[in-house]
């Protein structure tokens, strides 16, 4: 009744015919350290910007160790870094960075864990701690 099929598919990957992949593969800990950096750096994005609402020598501090942290899991290259710039703060802006810098330090600590990256776990856990305090959590 069907005719059977004499061609191979077009959904057949090339790699499992000619044995050659056309895109670079990573190691399971290679796409974690590029996890983690990621997510550091959107922690340190925002710290930045709380550094700028809330001055303090504590944000300051955290701003400099999550630096440090996202140049060694990028083998030595620092974040690049915009200053943020401060119009007219609304209402609960200070509010919504501490829960999101909370959200991205628990991001953060989740990858770290499964990575077993002891500074990266330490340094997440800090900051979801200083977050979640300046919540009221």
């Amino acid at each position: 009744m069907y005719e059977p099929i004499r061609t191979k598919s077009v959904h057949t990957m090339a790699e499992a015919d000619s044995g050659v992949t056309g895109h670079p593969r990573r190691s399971r800990e290679e796409e974690l350290d590029i996890r983690l950096a990621g997510h550091l750096t959107a922690l340190l994005t925002v710290t930045d910007e709380l550094r700028v609402l809330v001055p303090g020598p504590e944000l300051d501090a955290a701003a400099h160790r999550l630096a440090t942290q996202v140049a060694r899991l990028r083998g030595g290259t620092a974040p690049q870094r915009a200053e943020p710039t401060v119009r007219d703060t609304p209402p609960g802006r200070v509010e919504a960075l501490h829960r999101r810098a909370h959200t991205l330090a628990g991001n953060a600590l989740v990858v770290a864990t499964a990575r077993e990256d002891v500074p990266g776990e330490a340094l997440a856990a800090a900051r979801m701690e200083a977050h979640a305090q300046a919540l009221g959590l």
